[in-house]
């Protein structure tokens, strides 16, 4: 976007955009994949996908600078992918879901994770892909990881952009400069996080042209007072990831509660064990203390429901042609997320986003509707 400065006026320093400062560390090359290696990764039900496969691409390990959760910088990575294709293209900021180890993170491009399959399916139909890793994994994973937390995935994501087109701009990348944004679960709200601060802190520095999120937990504050309140699922797996978002607001906000605050014996004790580890496998308001529940339900804790609502996503009004999904039968990130969102968005004033209800899906399997969907978004954004 150019900024135009109207005749007759001088221009001043304050009608400059200001360019951020560079953030790019180091670029290593992964590997090059021509496009026939690219279609055998699809195979069995996923054979049909093969004929996406346009381009071979290259794919780098980008390292950069951004800021942790306390103010301080951090060196942090991703994963760049790039079409061998001729003319300009332009580029998707891919937030990835939540992940069980560091192995799963983009930067090493493992095969079975979400940018070795999907974000390579996109690359390979001629768009950029740029997937951070987030603070916890690549280059910082000594460090904890910022699980669902609102300014830590944001700000890690853009700083990840900006790495990516200083090293576009260096390596003579021909980026159309349109940028799309996507993740699913936590990637959906991290994606959400990241288009909120886009639009609302870094004026015309990316030229934002559509955005696909996916069953992601934007409505924080609904969500722990549902998990508080309500019989929910007794899947370990599940309540193990509840456990994680509570432990990392705990840490960040520093609330520094003994695990004895929050759960009943015998979960108080796994989890000052174990931490987000921990096995529940009782609905998880069943593992909370009375105290808590009734702290944390009539907000008399505070210093908990503002660390919570610090990480609401969905009460505000997107530019951007914005397209929501989620199942309707997902029991792991609530569907009423979504709705809130699409809700509260439409009562600011925003026409230019879109609910797309998957019915009768549960997290996992409204995946591949996902992405089909932001597939045809992306080829024509027009399409709301």
């Amino acid at each position: 976007m150019v900024l135009v400065t109207p005749t007759g006026c001088t221009k001043t320093e304050s009608t400059q955009p200001v360019a951020p400062e560079r953030v790019l560390v180091s670029s290593k090359l992964i590997g090059e994949y021509q496009a026939n290696e690219l279609r055998g990764r699809f195979s069995g039900a996923l054979a049909p996908v093969q004929l996406f496969v346009r381009y071979g691409i290259k794919v780098y390990r980008i390292e950069y600078t951004t800021t942790n959760t306390d103010g301080k910088p951090v060196k942090a990575s991703g994963a760049l992918l790039v079409p061998n294709k001729e003319g300009a293209m332009p580029l998707i900021s891919a937030q990835h879901g939540t992940i069980a180890s560091d192995a799963e993170a983009p930067s090493y491009y493992k095969s079975g994770s979400e940018i070795y399959t999907f974000g390579t399916l996109f690359a390979a139909q001629g768009y950029i892909v740029a997937a951070p890793d987030y603070i916890g994994y690549g280059a910082s994973k000594d460090l904890p990881h910022t699980y669902e937390h609102r300014e830590g995935l944001a700000t890690a994501s853009l700083d990840m952009l900006r790495a990516s087109r200083e090293f576009l701009a260096g390596q003579k990348v021909n980026w159309d400069n349109r940028l799309f944004i996507t993740g699913y679960s936590e990637g959906g709200y991290a994606s959400m996080a990241l288009q909120k601060k886009i639009e609302e802190e870094t004026g015309n520095e990316f030229n934002l042209v559509a955005s696909s999120l996916g069953a992601g937990a934007y409505d924080k504050t609904a969500t722990m007072r549902y998990l508080v309140t309500s019989r929910t699922t007794t899947n370990s797996d599940y309540n193990r990831l509840y456990t994680w978002v509570l432990l990392t607001y705990d840490r960040i906000y520093g609330l520094n509660r003994p695990a004895s605050y929050y759960f009943k014996e015998p979960y108080a004790t796994r989890v000052a064990q174990s931490g987000r580890n921990a096995s529940i496998s009782v609905s998880l308001n069943d593992a909370f203390t009375d105290s808590f529940k009734k702290a944390a339900n009539e907000g008399t804790d505070q210093a908990f429901v503002d660390a919570v609502a610090d990480n609401d996503v969905y009460d505000w009004k997107p530019r951007t042609p914005t397209r929501l999904y989620h199942g309707t039968a997902d029991n792991l990130v609530f569907f009423f997320n979504s709705q809130h969102a699409y809700d509260a968005m439409q009562k600011r004033g925003a026409t230019n986003v879109k609910l797309y209800p998957i019915r009768n899906a549960t997290h996992a399997t409204g995946l591949v509707e996902f992405i089909l969907g932001t597939y045809s978004f992306f080829t024509n954004p027009s399409n709301l």
